[in-house]
């Protein structure tokens, strides 16, 4: 996991061929602007999801790990609470793998917790559980999916 402002993305564009499309599209765009819904930059290799949300408590977010996908979760408003747990200890799985949605969920609770305001980033790779959406109030936020 990577928790970083956007000011710094350059420190991290050797980690995948793709993450440099992802962040001058981040770096170039009024992302308070851009609209709930599916950015498409490159087919199913790269792409954003902007959604807007209430933040949840910590004991209603679930763990969910990817295995074919990064993501790069920004945040646009609102201060967001990230839990995370390595993948390999997440081991009560509410359900099997879903290949087509690249999810699975756990019951396993978080190990650690970040805050992510404004202009900052988080990187999750497979190998990080992770609960999204913890907060209070209105939260925007850019999820870009970046194809291992």
């Amino acid at each position: 996991m990577i928790l970083d402002s956007l000011k710094n993305s350059s420190l991290y564009l050797g980690m995948h061929p793709l993450f440099k499309r992802a962040f001058d599209y981040l770096k170039s765009h009024d992302l308070d602007s851009l609209e709930p819904g599916k950015i498409v930059l490159e087919g199913e290799k790269l792409y954003i999801s902007i959604s807007e949300y209430e933040g949840k408590s910590p004991e209603v977010a679930r763990l969910e790990t990817h295995e074919k996908y990064i993501d790069i979760q920004i945040i646009i408003s609102g201060t967001e609470t990230m839990g995370w747990r390595a993948a390999h200890d997440c081991i009560q799985a509410q359900a099997p793998y879903n290949p087509e949605k690249d999810i699975c969920f756990y019951n396993d609770s978080s190990l650690s917790y970040v805050n992510v305001h404004p202009g900052e980033f988080t990187v999750f790779f497979p190998g990080d559980g992770h609960a999204p959406c913890i907060g209070k109030g209105p939260i925007k936020k850019a999820v870009v999916k970046v194809l291992l």
